[in-house]
């Protein structure tokens, strides 16, 4: 996935709503799979965007505009991936819930799986990213 014609950013705007979660998942993995992706690297990237698509809409508000904004650029030390919402009273954290919990533990899949994760705020919204190395 080293060409430079797939470093452009990708973004996608998904209403705030569960259904969008299987919505980027399919969207990345057709652009990984066009792109030279295979295997390991777009199964994992599918589990980071479901993750951080699903605590969006969980844990946050929507943008002004009702939606959140999903994104991922081919960078040189992989694809960061992220997604952007009207962001929350709590900033993202990795929770350390008992592997019988139905829920909670979303972050730490990704801190598994990204070689990093941040999040930034911005006045009203908030972006939480992860880096893959591919």
């Amino acid at each position: 996935m080293a060409s430079s014609s797939v470093r452009a950013p990708i973004t996608m705007r998904l209403p705030f709503a569960p259904a969008s979660v299987s919505v980027a998942r399919q969207r990345l993995k057709t652009w990984m799979c066009e792109n030279g992706g295979t295997g390991e690297a777009v199964e994992d990237a599918r589990v980071i965007i479901s993750e951080l698509v699903a605590n969006s809409i969980r844990h946050a508000t929507p943008l002004a505009d009702g939606q959140i904004h999903v994104s991922w650029v081919l960078e040189p030390r992989g694809i960061d991936l992220s997604v952007t919402d009207g962001g929350s009273s709590t900033r993202p954290r990795k929770v350390n819930a008992p592997s019988s919990a139905l829920a909670g533990r979303g972050m730490a899949i990704v801190e598994v799986l990204a070689q990093e994760w941040w999040s930034e705020r911005t006045g009203s919204r908030t972006t939480v990213h992860a880096l893959l190395h591919i």
